[in-house]
């Protein structure tokens, strides 16, 4: 073969392996998915408990989660069982305090303090991983939640006033960024010797049964709406995950990984034409600065850092990674 073949045949391969603009799009497609099962959460989760909706979107997400792992096999051997339990008793308690915040909490509120999750991971890593974060990650985390503090003064929940919403609320869903921190750093641990489809098999498995053994005791009927929008939260959520791998399995993570925080947008737009909800110049500003701190992680880190910074920046929405 010619030196020019080979070229070609290079830059074909490279064509196919980073796919920029479908991995852009189909990451930015998925974020769109994760609002909209997150606007779904927060109309049926003033009506029907948090749990309840958890095991319905567990219970119809599992077919998509057996699409992605037929791709390379189904396997659930594992000698990490223990990892996949507890690793699913912290996903489900992130999963339902995302619930629990959608419902009280403007959407794109409740976006923005999600994105505070990477900022947690640099956090986690010092006790949990015994990894010593450089100056510059140290500058970063500082910065992102210094936009914590800007949200929070401008609703009044550093001098007692100023909003309706309860300020737990708002705590919660900033502990819901350090839950979800902790539950990728659980996957990257079982990741060393379980394949990703394994773990997103048995988190499928483990949240459905465990959701499902309590339903009886606090089971509320949902009407024939309620129950509609039950089924789209799983379908959404397994929909937002197929995009999500195929998007990462498209593009670099470095290059498609801003678009991760297309989701604030379309958090935004929905709570504005759907529920009211108007952005206000503290939540922008605070906003920014989240995002800002997230991006140049994303930006100079490694690539295996790169790919936890924007996973944990897409399943913080959601209250679980995929």
């Amino acid at each position: 073969m010619t030196r020019a073949c080979v070229h070609v045949v290079h830059r074909g391969m490279d064509k196919m392996k980073h796919d920029l603009k479908r991995g852009a799009l189909l990451l930015a497609s998925a974020t769109f998915f994760i609002a909209a099962l997150n606007a779904l959460q927060k109309l049926t989760g003033s009506s029907l408990p948090a749990l309840e909706i958890t095991f319905f979107r567990n219970l119809f997400s599992l077919p998509f989660v057996l699409l992605i792992a037929s791709r390379t096999g189904i396997v659930l051997k594992t000698h990490h069982f223990s990892g996949h339990v507890l690793r699913s008793v912290v996903g489900l308690i992130s999963m339902i305090m995302v619930v629990i915040t959608v419902t009280r909490l403007p959407l794109a509120e409740q976006q923005v303090l999600s994105y505070t999750q990477p900022l947690f991971l640099v956090l986690l890593s010092i006790p949990l991983l015994h990894e010593r974060p450089s100056l510059q990650r140290w500058v970063a985390v500082s910065i992102g939640f210094s936009g914590v503090v800007v949200v929070a003064l401008g609703k009044g929940l550093l001098h007692g006033g100023g909003t309706t919403v309860p300020a737990w609320a708002y705590f919660m869903a900033l502990a819901q960024g350090g839950v979800g921190a902790l539950t990728t750093m659980q996957i990257r641990q079982l990741s060393a010797t379980e394949s990703s489809t394994t773990i997103a098999l048995w988190q499928a498995i483990l949240m459905t049964s465990m959701t499902a053994l309590p339903l009886p005791f606090i089971w509320t009927m949902p009407d024939l709406t309620e129950a509609l929008c039950l089924v789209a939260v799983g379908a959404f959520a397994g929909i937002a995950q197929v995009l999500q791998t195929e998007a990462f399995a498209s593009a670099q993570v470095s290059a498609i990984g801003p678009f991760a925080y297309s989701g604030l947008l379309w958090a935004a737009l929905i709570g504005w034409f759907g529920f009211g909800e108007i952005p206000g110049v503290a939540m922008a500003i605070g906003g920014l600065l989240i995002i800002g701190s997230g991006l140049w992680m994303l930006r100079h880190d490694r690539p295996a850092r790169q790919k936890a910074v924007a996973e944990g920046t897409m399943d913080a929405a959601t209250g679980t990674p995929p």
